[in-house]
């Protein structure tokens, strides 16, 4: 099976009257607000640009050393940009209204970006985080309610709505998931009368509060909430739609990345439920998490970052290479956590990395002690 440049070269040459808009389109315009275009005017400041352009523009100023440096799953995207610069379907797209805002302060980090395609629809894409530690880390604070980044999206989409009559769809992977289901039920009513679909690609949920909002419940039947059967990041908390779960050709938590999602033509390939270990790892966050106030749930995500970071690397693809070395750091972090906040962890972390776990031959409940682990020469 193929994945989302596989589609490009295989329906590249299908335009969007000979073909309509379909949810692998999503994913592949969702991933295109990965794409750093820091620095190149012709996207931002009012300014706008086809895709073909702004690829010529990009690998001008991003070297081949600097794009193969980055080690997480959306180090492909820059190389999608050539194949959609080079197809009939997205050749002609128009970007603008490009943003990418970090404020630490504030903790804040926004990036979003305008796509008109050629049928004369509006994609707004906004970029969710990447595999890093402090990527997912981000997407579990989000159990404690609303946070600067999903202000900035209702702000943002209201902008682009006023200032384009054309119809619209939002888009957004990871908390890019998150962000455009909140900015859709909460944007101006004329705005979002005018989306046709939103689509939440592994997105995490919300709070109870949400769940009753009066936009959401107007926006319910435009989601479209897409998830790997061995989804992690996309069933934290509470959603409002149920989600098609779909086939991908990695293992575990690695699934999230959404080049590993397969492709049969114009659609997903659907499979019947989630992966039993993604079912542990959600009952067992959700029998943490559901009775904890939101000083305890900080608490404990502090407390289970700080043993993944104790690994010392920056992708959670480099903590399962590490192997029995990183299974060694994770143990020795969680032994200096006080005794009920050690439980938890470890059985968190047991329920996260399953797969991995398993195939390393450790313990079946919680994580061993130091001098159990067969360390490699």
């Amino acid at each position: 099976m193929g994945n989302i440049i596989d589609y490009i070269h295989w329906r590249g040459d299908l335009s969007f009257a000979q073909s309509e808009f379909n949810e692998v389109d999503n994913l592949v315009l969702a991933y295109f607000a990965y794409i750093n275009f820091d620095g190149i005017e012709e996207v931002s400041k009012g300014n706008s640009v086809d895709i073909g352009k702004l690829c010529e523009i990009f690998f001008s100023v991003h070297t081949e050393e600097e794009l193969q440096a980055d080690k997480s799953f959306i180090r492909m995207a820059p190389y999608m940009l050539k194949d959609m610069a080079d197809s009939r379907r997205f050749g002609n797209t128009v970007v603008s209204n490009y943003v990418n805002e970090i404020v630490t302060e504030q903790e804040l980090q926004f990036s979003a970006v305008e796509l008109k395609l050629e049928d004369g629809s509006v994609f707004v894409a906004f970029r969710g985080t990447d595999d890093t530690v402090v990527g997912w880390k981000e997407d579990f604070n989000l159990s404690n309610g609303i946070v600067p980044a999903q202000k900035r999206a209702v702000e943002y989409l209201n902008r682009v709505g006023r200032e384009t009559p054309s119809m619209l769809r939002v888009g957004g992977h990871s908390k890019g998931g998150n962000l455009v289901v909140y900015a859709a039920a909460k944007c101006e009513l004329q705005v979002q009368e005018r989306i046709l679909q939103v689509y939440d690609n592994d997105g995490p949920g919300f709070t109870e509060d949400f769940v009753k909002d009066e936009g959401a419940s107007r926006i319910i039947p435009r989601i479209t909430r897409i998830i790997p059967e061995c989804s992690v990041i996309g069933m934290l908390l509470n959603h409002i739609k149920e989600p098609y779960i779909i086939a991908s050709s990695q293992k575990g938590i690695l699934q999230h990345d959404g080049f590993s999602w397969e492709v049969l033509g114009p659609s997903f390939i659907r499979v019947e439920s989630l992966n039993k270990k993604a079912a542990l790892f959600n009952d067992t966050l959700h029998k943490w998490i559901d009775n904890m106030d939101m000083s305890q749930r900080d608490r404990l995500i502090d407390d289970l970052f700080s043993v993944i970071e104790a690994t010392k690397v920056q992708t959670l693809s480099q903590v399962q290479d590490g192997g029995l070395k990183s299974v060694a750091a994770m143990v020795k972090q969680s032994e200096k956590l006080a005794p009920e906040s050690k439980a938890m962890v470890e059985e968190l972390i047991r329920s996260l990395f399953a797969h991995w776990l398993d195939f390393l031959k450790l313990p079946a409940k919680g994580l061993p002690a130091l001098d159990k682990i067969p360390f490699l020469p």
